[in-house]
């Protein structure tokens, strides 16, 4: 399990579909717009435009997305473990966001960049795999406000 709190225990493909609804319910909702719209603010209002994996906010200055926001909003991650998925809840919680929101955007600073479908061919067979991409901490900011932008839906009927 990651610090997102996701697993890959395969329950078969009806709770993971269950899942995905209440984190597209969150998403469309006001505390889900408010949310993002505040994430995207403070991803750009970073003075080094650098995001991190498997922390929350250190001493170095190092952030993830969501560390960024606390940074932002005066919460205090430096001492969250960054191994304890129960820290998506406490963060969610001050947040006033569903835990399902923080837990998201942890995997997606974690781990949705280095996952990257190549195709490979063998023989006459064609093929894609999920293959470890690294990524610097410049292209995992430029990947997360892509991703928090797409989160905003607008409010035009």
């Amino acid at each position: 399990m990651s610090r997102s709190g996701y697993t890959d225990d395969d329950d078969g493909d009806y709770p993971a579909a269950l899942y995905r609804g209440t984190v597209a319910s969150a998403t469309r909702g006001k505390r889900g717009q408010k949310f993002y719209a505040e994430l995207l603010a403070a991803l750009d209002a970073m003075p080094i435009k650098e995001l991190h994996a498997e922390v929350f906010d250190n001493p170095d200055g190092k952030v993830c997305a969501l560390g960024a926001l606390a940074r932002v909003k005066g919460i205090d991650t430096t001492k969250f473990d960054p191994e304890d998925d129960h820290a998506a809840y406490v963060l969610a919680k001050k947040l006033d966001v569903a835990d399902c929101l923080t837990r998201e955007t942890i995997y997606m600073n974690d781990e949705a960049g280095w996952r990257r479908r190549i195709p490979m061919r063998f023989g006459h067979l064609h093929h894609e795999y999920a293959a470890h991409v690294e990524e610097t901490p410049d292209q995992r900011w430029q990947r997360m406000r892509a991703w928090v932008a797409d989160q905003i839906k607008d409010a035009k009927p």
